[in-house]
């Protein structure tokens, strides 16, 4: 009996040995269907973090905006892109137009959401033509409600007569989106033909947390008129004239960058050292087309980046 017992008790020993056997590779499998999975979903996540949106406060941005401040010497010409979706603010003088065409299309661009011609000076509007002419889709076109007789502005009516195309003036607090970035009027034209600059549409961009502010070539007076929200990025009013960028203007605004769009040794001395003093006592960091050709602005929604 005693013999059978321990007999007995070393077949049970075995039976329960493989019970065990069973379960430890049960539970070996279940661990590494379990860290199989967990790697599988951290390499989607990382996979869906790198192709997907960086998320902001209350957005999700899947794609960055990015804002071209294009060299084209003593002139304006600013493209916009976020989400094939573009804005061009401007296209320089009538002999930039063909570039500014070719720089658009240089970005994959193949339709213009809105085409602004801030102001009817043909450091501003010259090459518009260019672009309307252009085999560019364009759906909507700014211009401040004010004529000029001269041969730049008749030329780009007549490329707006050919394609069929419409004007509007906007006005002030009017909204429209580029891709992700919100995009609101900030003054009303003055609408002074001794002063065209007065006229000029201003225009402020929200891209998540990121701001932008771009005041074409209007002044003082126009500062003036409201009070301005703080902004990350401020395109200088006029090229970085005494008329424009007053202190108070710029102790609201408070950027930090500061774009100046200019010319090479331009005859007018522009920009102005009274204006780059200030911009640097606001704390403005100052970049200019003169020194660096085109200025890339790039945003996340959260960073901005200059190149």
């Amino acid at each position: 009996m005693e013999v059978m017992i321990k007999n007995g008790g070393k077949q049970m020993s075995k039976r329960r040995s493989k019970k065990n056997d069973k379960h430890i590779v049960t539970i070996i499998s279940f661990i590494i269907v379990l860290v199989t999975a967990i790697l599988g979903g951290e390499l989607f996540l990382k996979t869906d973090k790198n192709s997907q949106a960086v998320q902001t406060s209350n957005t999700v941005l899947s794609d960055k905006l990015e804002v071209n401040f294009i060299d084209v010497g003593q002139a304006d010409s600013i493209l916009v892109s976020n989400k094939n979706e573009s804005m061009l603010i401007d296209a320089g003088n009538n002999e930039n137009g063909k570039d500014v065409v070719d720089f658009v299309k240089s970005k994959g661009i193949t339709k213009i959401n809105y085409l602004v011609g801030t102001h009817p000076h043909a450091d501003h509007i010259g090459g518009l033509d260019d672009v309307i002419n252009s085999d560019l889709k364009i759906e909507n076109v700014y211009m401040p409600k004010i004529q000029t007789n001269t041969k730049t502005f008749e030329d780009v009516l007549d490329a707006l007569n050919n394609k069929n195309l419409k004007v509007t003036a906007p006005k002030r607090g009017d909204n429209f989106k580029i891709g992700d970035a919100n995009c609101e009027i900030m003054t009303d034209s003055i609408l002074d033909k001794e002063n065209l600059n007065l006229s000029s549409i201003t225009i402020k961009l929200q891209f998540g947390d990121n701001s932008f502010l771009f005041m074409g070539d209007a002044e003082t007076e126009n500062e003036k008129t409201i009070n301005w929200p703080k902004v990350d990025v401020l395109k200088v009013g006029h090229h970085g004239s005494n008329t424009s960028s007053s202190q108070d203007f710029l102790n609201q605004v408070k950027p930090e960058y500061a774009i100046i769009m200019a010319g090479k040794d331009n005859s007018y001395g522009l920009p102005k050292q009274k204006i780059l003093d200030r911009l640097t006592k606001t704390g403005a960091k100052i970049f200019r087309t003169d020194e660096l050709g085109t200025i890339t602005v790039i945003s996340d929604g959260i960073t901005i980046e200059v190149k």
